[in-house]
């Protein structure tokens, strides 16, 4: 299913997306390794590519079989009042900045946030991009640093969860590691599918291994087959028009 472009829309893809059947597997190794990144450093991160619908069951699978309530995710930090509408009564989808549609928010997030019991959420991203992408790691690991929420997982786009300097800059997970340097990276390896982007898109990889698993000394959670996640997106123009802008 693609992005939808109404609130009615949009919940009746959160009550049909399921989650009471999902169970990741785990290679034990690993999840040890995942649990010492918690017990050293209160932090594991998780880097996905953004609007593939399996995304927000990976994040629960982990939740459970490391027994965590806080999470963290890269959305906007301005979002978090209208989150905790949604967790309370199902108010707050419609403010405008759910609705960018660039695959960070999909509405089998919203049925996982509503699936953890006693969960707590922090929400990172500043929501304003100036150009120097290194300065909105810096600013997003900051934040993650400053909301005391350990024992967490962070989670955020592939390019941001990363523990050394890239091409880009310097991302979000280099930067949590220069503070707590025990700190361990899960990836989510692709295989073969259909992702959403501000547009439907395809990709092809490989990932032999299904679940969470250690690879040259790597943190991978094996998507083999994966599909297009329900996100909300409106047109350029009236988003504009909903932010005022």
């Amino acid at each position: 299913m693609p992005g939808v472009d109404t609130l009615d829309g949009l919940l009746q893809a959160v009550a049909e997306f399921r989650t009471d059947d999902y169970e990741l597997p785990v290679e034990k190794a690993a999840l040890d390794r995942a649990r010492r990144s918690l017990e050293e450093t209160g932090l594991l991160l998780l880097g996905e590519v953004h609007g593939v619908r399996e995304n927000p069951l990976i994040i629960l699978g982990l939740m459970r079989a490391l027994d965590l309530t806080h999470l963290a995710l890269e959305w906007p930090e301005t979002l978090k009042p209208q989150l905790d509408g949604y967790l309370a009564d199902g108010r707050g989808l419609d403010h405008p900045l759910w609705w960018l549609g660039d695959g960070r928010v999909t509405a089998g997030h919203f049925a996982v946030l509503k699936s953890v019991p006693e969960l707590s959420v922090t929400l990172f991203d500043g929501g304003m991009f100036t150009g120097d992408w290194s300065q909105r790691d810096a600013l997003m690991a900051e934040r993650v640093l400053t909301a005391h929420i350990e024992p967490a997982l962070v989670v955020a786009g592939n390019a941001h969860t990363l523990i050394s300097p890239t091409e880009l800059g310097l991302p979000m997970g280099a930067c949590l590691a220069s503070a707590r340097p025990a700190l361990e990276s899960v990836r989510i390896q692709y295989g073969n599918g259909t992702y959403y982007t501000i547009e439907p898109r395809q990709s092809r990889g490989y990932a032999a291994v299904a679940g969470l698993h250690a690879a040259d000394a790597e943190l991978l959670v094996g998507l083999p087959e994966f599909g297009e996640a329900t996100v909300p997106h409106l047109p350029v123009e009236l988003l504009r028009d909903r932010l005022g802008r």
